[in-house]
């Protein structure tokens, strides 16, 4: 299996928590800072992934990335901290009991 396969389940989770939570209260403002938080985090992996693999700590075979990177780092390596920044708050968001109606 290749590092983009490996991306899609997370790529589909993410989108799918991401949107049951569309309908709930400030959808818009926790996908800007969704938003905001996948930034910063996608520079700090272009920092430390490209650290990481200078420093010859792990490495990816050729025929198992897509062929595009960042630096040294395929851009596999950007969908986690993404799925993460939007996943996380969406789970929180459907984890969280809504106020009963008034």
């Amino acid at each position: 299996m290749t590092y983009p396969l490996i991306v899609i389940p997370f790529a589909l989770l993410t989108a799918a928590l991401t949107l049951a939570t569309i309908r709930r209260p400030r959808f818009g403002s926790r996908m800007r800072a969704s938003a905001i938080a996948a930034g910063v985090l996608v520079i700090l992996t272009a920092v430390f992934d490209n650290l990481m693999i200078a420093a010859d700590l792990f490495t990816y075979p050729e025929h198992l990335i897509s062929g595009i990177r960042i630096g040294l780092a395929p851009i596999e390596d950007f969908a986690y901290p993404i799925c993460a920044a939007f996943a996380v708050p969406a789970l929180f968001t459907l984890l969280t009991p809504r106020e009963p109606a008034r």
